[in-house]
């Protein structure tokens, strides 16, 4: 998978792109502040995990706060983690990898500038296909 470089055109920023890498930023840094800042107040997390994962990671998130920990909680204990913005259904997402390994995607929908939703592929069987070699 290639790193995602953006929609924008003719010098234009695009919302989805600078949202999705203000949170990225955030994820990266742990600023819950700055994450919760990039959530619309009612965003919401489905979770696949393909219920082999445990329970606590799977199902549906709403509300900024509870989708801010959400992202905290999946992102600790990622040692030597790598978060990258990359194309995900065609716009700028996330992919999580370890080692080289997917241990998440993140498709983002947003709108005037804050996310909405955020759809996290956590079912391994999904996610050989982002993996590095």
């Amino acid at each position: 998978m290639n790193q995602y470089i953006g929609r924008s055109g003719q010098g234009m920023p695009d919302q989805h792109d600078d949202v999705v890498r203000r949170f990225t930023d955030a994820c990266r840094t742990r600023d819950t502040v700055a994450l919760r800042a990039t959530l619309d107040a009612d965003a919401t997390a489905v979770c696949d995990t393909g219920e082999i994962l445990p329970q606590t990671a799977a199902g549906l998130f709403q509300g900024a706060d509870i989708v801010a920990q959400l992202l905290t909680s999946l992102l600790d204990g990622q040692p030597g983690a790598e978060l990258t913005v990359e194309a995900v259904n065609g716009r700028a997402g996330l992919a999580l990898r370890r080692a080289g390994q997917a241990v998440a995607v993140v498709g983002v929908t947003a709108n005037e500038g804050k996310i909405l939703i955020l759809w996290i592929v956590l079912n391994p069987a999904k996610l050989h296909r982002w993996h590095r070699r």
